[in-house]
C-alpha cells in the first residue's frame, strides 16, 4: 500500500493538472452536448457533464484494471521483474511531471499507439448525438475514455506495473477524479478553471510535484537495494 500512495497522488496531479492538455485535445467532445440546443439550462447541463465524464473515467478504472492484470501476470511469470518495475514507474511518472510542468512533448509517441482503435471506434459516437440524454451522455464518455491521449496512455503505463487489477483500476480512477473539474466545467461551458490550470507557475509548481512522486517511487526500490546490502557467498 505504502508503494500505491505516491502512484496514485501522481495519478490524481497528473488528471488535475493534464487536464489542460485534454482540453486541447478533448474541446469538440466536452462541447458536444454543451451546444446542444435541447440543453440551454446549468440544471440540464451539469448532470450531462457528469454522466458524460462518468463514463469516461469508468473506461480509465476498466482499462486499468486490465493492463494491471496482465502487469501482475509478467511478475507472477517472472518475480524478479518487480523492482525494476517500480523503476519504469517512476520514471514514467517523472516524464509525465516534466510534460505538464514544461509542456515538453515526451509522450506524443505514446499517443500515437491508440490512434488505429479510435478510428475504429469513433464512427460510433455518432449514435449518441445529439447527446440529449443521460444514456447518451454516458456512453458517449464510455467511448471518449478510448481517445488516444499521451497522458492518458502513459497513466496507463504505470496502472501497467501495478501488478493488481484493484491497484490498476485504482490508479486510472486518481487520473481521471484529477481531470473531472476542469473537463466537467468545460461541458457546461465554464473556462475559469481551464485557464488557471494553463498558468505556468501552476503547471510548473504541480508538475514538479509530479516529478518528485516519481523520484520517491525510484527511491523505495533503490533504498531496499541498498539497506539489503551485497549479497553474502556461503564458504
Amino acid at each position: 500500500m505504502t508503494e500505491l500512495l505516491p502512484i496514485l497522488s501522481a495519478a490524481l496531479l497528473t488528471g488535475l493538472l493534464g487536464s489542460a492538455h485534454c482540453l486541447g485535445m478533448c474541446a469538440g467532445i466536452s462541447g458536444l452536448f454543451a451546444v446542444n440546443a435541447e440543453i440551454g439550462t446549468l440544471k440540464r447541463q451539469l448532470p450531462m457533464a457528469i454522466a458524460y465524464n462518468t463514463g469516461r473515467v469508468l473506461t480509465y478504472a476498466l482499462l486499468g484494471a486490465v493492463v494491471a492484470t496482465f502487469g501482475g501476470a509478467l511478475v507472477e511469470a517472472k518475480p524478479t521483474l518487480a523492482r525494476p518495475i517500480l523503476l519504469i514507474t517512476g520514471t514514467v511518472i517523472i516524464l509525465i511531471g516534466l510534460q505538464v510542468a514544461f509542456n515538453w512533448r515526451l509522450l506524443s509517441p505514446i499517443e500515437k499507439m491508440g490512434a488505429l482503435l479510435w478510428k475504429q471506434l469513433a464512427p460510433i459516437a455518432k449514435h449518441f448525438v445529439p447527446v440529449n440524454s443521460l444514456p447518451r451522455a454516458l456512453g458517449l464518455g464510455l467511448l471518449w475514455g478510448w481517445l488516444p491521449c499521451g497522458l492518458v496512455y502513459s497513466v496507463l503505463l504505470i496502472a501497467a506495473t501495478s501488478a493488481a487489477p484493484l491497484a490498476g483500476a485504482a490508479t486510472m480512477l486518481a487520473f481521471g477524479i484529477g481531470t473531472m473539474p476542469a473537463m466537467v466545467l468545460t461541458g457546461v461551458g465554464t473556462a475559469q478553471l481551464s485557464a488557471f490550470m494553463r498558468r505556468r507557475g501552476a503547471r510548473l509548481g504541480l508538475g514538479l510535484v509530479i516529478v518528485a512522486l516519481g523520484v520517491l517511487t525510484i527511491m523505495m526500490p533503490v533504498s531496499r537495494w541498498l539497506m539489503a546490502g551485497p549479497p553474502h557467498h556461503g564458504m
